[in-house]
């Protein structure tokens, strides 16, 4: 029986990629290096920010002098652009009502870092009671590692085999499979089906909604 849902936050709760495309973008533009395309930029997200930077610079300025530098400023830089066009996706409102109502516990841990997703969170989802919320930082590791969804698990009060975690891509899957949750994929975020399967996707829902029939 499924007690709690644990949400991914870009790409599944919210749609954020044109906040984080333009922040780097912005990065690159500094430095005159090339840019990149809101497409592009989905390839490059779920691995955290440092990561996304690594991606999105040329190769031959991948350097950890290189890498440092922009990392910073692309965090100064998003930390300032977060909220401007990153919205909710359609549905999840309705979603997010729907578990309310039946007492479904609700989280959230992201890829994100810790401080960039509490922000978000308390301006996209301050209507709905969150029993935790947690990005990567400090001593939790960044996802597929399962610490930090046990971590939500034990705060939550809810065995992980209680628990679904719902996420865009392939690294939530594979979180979900090393936390041992029931790993829910969604197709209107950042990767394809095939991804979200290969990684070990136990249900897939094409709109948000449709994750009520498991509590039916």
């Amino acid at each position: 029986m499924i007690k709690g849902v644990i949400f991914d936050l870009d790409g599944t709760l919210a749609n954020s990629i044109e906040d984080i495309a333009d922040s780097m973008n912005q990065v690159l533009e500094e430095n005159n290096f090339p840019t990149h395309n809101y497409a592009t930029y989905k390839t490059f997200v779920g691995r955290g920010i440092r990561s996304l930077v690594e991606k999105s610079l040329p190769l031959e300025n991948r350097d950890l002098k290189e890498l440092d530098k922009n990392f910073d400023r692309m965090m100064k830089v998003y930390d300032e652009n977060c909220i401007v066009k990153t919205c909710l996706y359609p549905g999840i409102a309705d979603l997010l009502d729907a578990l309310s109502e039946k007492g479904i516990k609700i989280s959230v841990f992201s890829n994100k870092a810790n401080e960039l997703t509490q922000k978000v969170v308390k301006v996209l989802l301050a209507n709905w009671k969150l029993e935790y919320v947690l990005g990567a930082g400090g001593d939790i590791p960044r996802k597929p590692d399962p610490k930090g969804a046990i971590l939500i698990s034990e705060r939550m009060g809810i065995e992980p085999s209680e628990l679904m975690y719902i996420g865009d891509s392939g690294v939530d899957m594979a979180t979900a499979q090393n936390s041992g949750m029931h790993a829910v994929g969604v197709l209107w975020g950042f990767r394809e089906m095939e991804e979200l399967l290969t990684n070990g996707a136990q249900t897939i829902l094409e709109k948000p909604i449709d994750l009520m029939t498991s509590f039916d």
